[in-house]
This record gives structure tokens, C-alpha cells and sequence, in this order.
């Protein structure tokens, strides 16, 4: 018995990584129920329906952790041989077979799905998943290769008072005693990891794309007159998207939910991409903080990434590079052609860093770091659609997304598909941008240089030995997002006359340039603190806080009510700066430290909290209350706030 046993785990661990070739599983039905919210228990069902390519004396289903699970083969064959990380289906399948399993399920989710806010009566309840990196087969039987593509239909049940939001198109709600179904239909295959759901209170509203396309955009009920400048060119950059990419969106609807503590920025999950509600903003935060580029990144990966998938993580700048450089197009589309040739500048500064810390890496090495997937693979197609030409590159995508639609890919697979269009030999670029770790950044100069004279003077100026030269580009060019680099390389030896610009961006870059600040710019200085940008009221506050100590309390009445981003950033360095300036409302002290370090609590998120905490412990008033917090927050589930409060913690003990 023992002997069987080791030869079948070996066999089972063969058949791990190659199911593929002997089963294509095509559908799945599935059930959900939250029975005991407050435990984060989930029962569930889910039916199969596969296709056995080849003969087979297993097959197996990903399941993590669960606390009960059994299958029924067929409808006859029962058992419950189960891993702990599997569930093993052992019976002698033969090729050109369909089958069916049903498999009944509890789990309580170790990852994957996060259930936020229950424990507050004031909270924002909800539940959200992230599957890629972290496997949907912790709160659903399903696949963590990418490579097994599914139709999936989900059915889930919650109550009656929240909207649940899934993968697909509602067909139909069913209404029970105290709770509703929601039933979401799939049309099309994808990978687990893009299954995703939230649950929540919201409201939505629904625009159109030219295609007829429905966007379905969610907000909470609080946020109503954030949603126009957080949904902002929303259509606009899908038609354009859909229009340049040359192929049609390949789902049923796209919809886009804010979520509280989000692990990203947003994730692309098939036709439902879930944000991080930091990006909900007003019209003000919009110039320092908007959705925009987020909004188009995951996107354009509803066609690189979740239609044409690859294949394993040497191929990851498929995904990341295209979703990358496709926003930049939608972005151009947007805010124009100066702020598109600075962005490709700021990702190439941002590659240079890497390079000069050692870090460079190649495209096709799958642990590079995610500047190398995003900004170089943004790099590359950019540089290979200018080697290409348009219509050749164009084509390409088109035949590519084509050929490969709901299948998974490797980067020959692209390369071939430019080939063919361009009848170019790429060897070269594959060898230069795709397989070297160098960073050609002179390339990356040169193409910029070509595109703008502007950017040809600039990469001349030297304004630590050239000053004049520095201060006549800002007189002559006209590219306002260049004169922001050379007033930030001046180190604060500013023109006066810059502070009459009407370009919100150049004043706020005077803000956080000029640090120390000369009394006969204090006027001007002071003009600043009225901007309607949240980062230069911040920056201009604490500046002219610490330059003119005489006049602490007039700052601070004037910004006492200004709350600033979702992160109050404003408001928790207005009280800070009300606790350690003397004599300042003494009245109102304790209630100030109070405020401050209720941002520490778990209600808030992980942004406020993080800010509130470092500001405490800035001026030594972590007290009591807020050590706890800290140790709550060691246990949060996003891993950067986690690291950052273990941190702390150790500094403070």
C-alpha cells in the first residue's frame, strides 16, 4: 500500500504540471453562499464540464485549505481524496470522453478574499477578491494555471441590502426571504486567477461605448459628486481603445468597482476590475491624484492579459508592457501629445535609477521587477512600432489578439505576428529590448529628442554649471511639463516672475522647490496655500509654517477646515503642526490628539492610518491607544502596510 502510494505521487506530481495536454475543462457552474459573514465562511457548489484529450487515471481541481469538500464523477462516482491544495479525482478517464463533476464545498478563506469593515457599526462593509498572485482556489475549486481557460457562471448569494458584483453579465435576480441570488453569465473562457466579486453598498451609474458596449461605473452613495472627475474620459478612452487596438472588446460589459484597502492600485479581472478607493476623488484632488491611468491600464488588459493570456511568468511584459503602453496612448488621446512624450521620459528616468542601483533586468527574465515589465515593456513597443511603421504594428495587434483570442501565448508568438505584417527580421530588437539586461538609454534620448525639439535642449542643460541656460528654456519653451524638471533642478534658485504662472503643476513644483524661502517672496509663497491643488497646500502649509514662525497661527486658521485626499493629508498635518505650535487653540489640544490618533484605528484605511502614525511618531504622541493600533495593524492583509507597521513597531519598543 505504501509502495502504491509513492508511485502515484509521483505520477500525480508529473500530471500536476501538464493537466493541459490531457484535460480541457470548458464550463463551470457555480454556487456561493455566505452563511456566517462574521466567521468568513463560505459554502459553496461548482460543476465542471470536461473533455479528455488524452487517457488518464486522475485528474485534479486546485482547492486550498478548505474545511470540507467532496465531489460526485458523472453523477455515480463519489469520493473525497483531497490534499489540502488539491482535489484528486482518481478513475481510468479515456480520451475523447466528457465528463462532469459536481463538487460541494466550506471553506474560510486564508487569502484572496477579504472581508473589510464587518466589525465597525459605521464601517463600509464589504468583500472583494484578488486572484492574480494569490490563487482564486482559496474561495473557489478552480485552476492556478493560467493555462486552463473556463467559462465560468457564478451564482451568489448575499443580503438583500448589498449589490454583489461578479465576472459577466447579471441575467437575473433572485429575490428569497431576506437575501437575493445574483446570477452572473460568462460567454467566454478565461483563467481563474480573473474570476473575481465584491459586495457592497453602491450605486452605479451606466454610460455607452460607441460600440454599445455598457460601462458600468460604481460608487458609494456617499461619493456622488466624486464620481464625474473619478470616472473622468472613461468612454472616451474606451472607444479610443477599442479603435486603436483595431479589435473588438471581447466581453459582455466592463464594469469598474472602488473597494477600501485595495493590495494594488486596480486589477483587471474579466469584464469587472476592481480599484483601490484612494483613487476616488473630487475635482481638486484630480490634478495631483486621478484614476486615469489605472482606469486605462486595466482596460486595455481586458485584451492583453485576460483575452490573450500568457502562458508563464517569462512572458509577464505581454500583459504588463502592453496594458503599460496602451494607457500612454489612451492618456496622449487625453491630456496631448507634450504629456505623452514625458511620460515615456519619466519611464525612462525611472529605468536609468533602476540601472544605476544594479537592477536592471531583461524582459524575458521572470523575476524582473515591475519597472522592467511595465516601463521597458512600454519602452519596446514603443520603439518597435516606430521601427515597424504604423500600419505594419497596427495589423499585427490585430492579427495577434485574433489568432490567439481566449488562448495563451508566448512572446514568439507575438514576434511572429510583427514579422509576418512588417516582413522585418526582429532578431535584433528580440535581442536588444526583449533578452538583454542593458538599458539603451541613449536610444530612449534619441527617440524623444527627434519627436520634440524641446526635449533636444533639454537633455543639453546643465543648471547646476549653466544656470542662464536654464533660466532662458524657461523663458522660450512652451513645454510646461519641462520647465517643472529644470525648476526642480535648480535647487530653488527660482525666477519671481514664475510665481504669476497660471499652470497649476509649474507653481506647485515651486512649492516643493523652494524650501527655504526668501522674505521678499513670502507674498508670493503665500499664494500658493490657495491653489486648488491638495500636494501644493500641503507642501506651501508646512513651508511657510516652518520659514515664519510669527505667523504658525494664521496659517493654520486658514486651512483648518481643508481635509485634502482620501488620506486626509492635509488634515493630519494640520493637527500635527496645531500640537506642537505653542500657545495654538490650547482649548482644543486633547481633542486634536484624540482626532489624530483615532486615524490610527482599523476603521480607516490603511492610508490614513499609515499617515497618522508616522506624524505621532514624528512629534513622540504614539501613546497607548495608538501602540495597539500598531500591533493590529502587523496582522493587516496588505503586505506594505503590514511591513511598514512591524516597523514601526520595532523603532517605537
Amino acid at each position: 500500500m505504501i509502495k502504491y502510494l509513492f508511485i502515484w505521487c509521483l505520477g500525480a506530481q508529473f500530471l500536476f504540471g501538464q493537466q493541459t495536454e490531457y484535460v480541457d475543462f470548458k464550463s463551470a457552474y457555480a454556487d456561493i453562499y455566505f452563511n456566517d459573514v462574521s466567521n468568513h465562511t463560505i459554502t459553496g457548489s461548482v460543476i465542471y464540464y470536461f473533455e479528455v484529450l488524452k487517457d488518464i487515471d486522475s485528474v485534479y481541481i486546485d482547492a486550498k485549505g478548505f474545511n470540507s469538500i467532496h465531489y460526485k464523477l458523472d453523477g455515480q462516482h463519489k469520493d473525497s481524496l483531497y490534499t489540502n491544495d488539491k482535489l484528486i479525482v482518481k478513475y481510468p478517464f479515456k480520451a475523447n470522453s466528457e465528463h462532469k463533476i459536481a463538487i460541494s464545498y466550506q471553506t474560510i478563506p486564508k487569502k484572496t478574499m477579504y472581508f473589510i469593515d464587518w466589525d465597525f457599526e459605521d464601517g463600509n462593509p464589504q468583500i472583494w477578491t484578488q486572484g492574480q498572485g494569490k490563487y482564486t482556489s482559496h474561495w473557489l475549486p478552480s485552476f492556478d494555471d493560467m493555462n486552463e481557460k473556463v467559462e465560468f457562471d457564478l451564482n451568489i448569494t448575499f443580503h438583500e441590502d448589498y449589490q454583489v458584483i461578479a465576472n459577466g453579465k447579471l441575467t437575473y435576480k433572485q429575490n428569497n426571504e431576506s437575501t437575493i441570488t445574483w446570477m452572473y453569465d460568462m460567454q467566454k473562457p478565461m483563467s481563474s486567477y480573473l474570476l473575481a466579486l465584491a459586495i457592497g453598498k453602491y450605486r452605479k451609474r451606466v454610460a455607452y461605448a460607441s460600440s454599445g458596449i455598457p460601462l458600468e461605473m460604481y460608487y458609494y452613495p456617499k461619493d456622488s459628486l466624486k464620481f464625474e472627475p473619478t470616472y473622468r474620459y472613461t468612454k472616451r478612452m474606451f472607444d479610443f481603445l477599442e479603435n486603436e487596438i483595431g479589435f473588438a472588446y471581447p466581453w459582455q460589459n466592463y464594469k469598474q468597482i472602488p473597494v477600501k484597502d485595495f493590495l494594488y492600485a486596480g486589477m483587471e479581472n474579466t469584464s469587472a476590475t476592481i480599484f483601490s478607493d484612494a483613487f476616488v476623488v473630487d475635482s481638486t484632488a484630480f490634478i495631483d491624484k486621478n484614476y486615469v491611468n489605472v482606469n486605462a491600464h486595466e482596460l486595455a488588459h481586458q485584451w492583453f492579459g485576460d483575452l490573450v493570456t500568457e502562458t508563464s511568468g517569462t512572458h509577464h511584459w505581454l500583459q504588463e508592457g502592453f496594458a503599460t503602453y496602451y494607457a500612454l496612448l489612451a492618456e496622449r488621446e487625453v491630456f496631448g501629445v507634450d504629456y505623452y512624450h514625458y511620460k515615456l521620459f519619466e519611464y525612462a528616468e525611472e529605468l536609468k535609477m533602476q540601472d544605476a542601483a544594479g537592477g536592471s533586468t531583461a524582459l524575458l527574465d521572470p523575476k524582473s521587477s515591475s519597472t522592467t515589465f511595465y516601463k521597458k515593456g512600454a519602452w519596446a513597443l514603443t520603439i518597435l512600432h516606430e521601427k515597424v511603421g504604423d500600419k505594419a504594428f497596427k495589423k499585427a495587434i490585430k492579427n495577434y489578439l485574433k489568432n490567439y483570442q481566449f488562448k495563451n501565448v508566448e512572446t514568439i508568438d507575438f514576434i511572429d505576428a510583427v514579422e509576418k505584417t512588417s516582413r522585418k527580421d526582429l532578431s535584433d530588437f528580440v535581442a536588444t529590448w526583449l533578452e538583454s539586461e542593458t538599458l539603451h538609454y541613449d536610444q530612449l534620448r534619441d527617440f524623444l529628442s527627434k519627436k520634440s525639439a524641446d526635449y533636444k535642449l533639454f537633455f543639453e542643460l546643465d543648471c547646476q554649471g549653466a544656470k542662464q541656460a536654464c533660466f532662458n528654456f524657461l523663458e522660450t519653451s512652451k513645454n510646461n511639463l519641462l520647465k517643472i524638471e529644470v525648476i526642480n533642478s535648480l535647487g530653488g534658485a527660482i525666477p519671481e516672475y514664475l510665481y504669476g504662472s497660471k499652470d497649476i503643476k509649474i507653481r506647485q513644483a515651486l512649492a516643493q522647490t523652494v524650501y527655504d524661502i526668501p522674505l521678499e517672496q513670502k507674498a508670493n509663497y503665500e499664494s500658493l496655500l490657495k491653489d486648488k491643488s491638495y500636494t501644493t497646500m500641503e507642501t506651501a502649509l508646512y513651508n511657510l509654517w516652518r520659514n515664519f514662525p510669527l505667523e504658525r497661527e494664521k496659517y493654520l486658521d486658514e486651512t483648518k477646515g481643508v481635509i485634502g485626499f482620501n488620506d486626509k493629508n492635509i488634515r493630519i498635518l494640520w493637527l500635527t503642526l496645531a500640537l506642537i505650535t505653542e500657545d495654538y487653540d490650547n482649548v482644543y489640544r486633547r481633542r486634536y490628539l484624540r482626532e489624530l490618533t483615532s486615524y490610527t484605528g482599523p476603521k480607516y484605511s490603511f492610508e490614513i492610518r499609515q499617515n497618522a502614525f508616522s506624524y505621532l511618531n514624528q512629534i513622540e504622541a504614539c501613546k497607548e491607544a495608538c501602540k495597539d493600533n500598531l500591533k493590529l495593524a502587523t496582522k493587516h492583509h496588505n503586505w506594505r502596510f503590514k511591513k511598514f507597521a512591524k516597523d514601526l513597531l520595532h523603532t517605537i519598543n
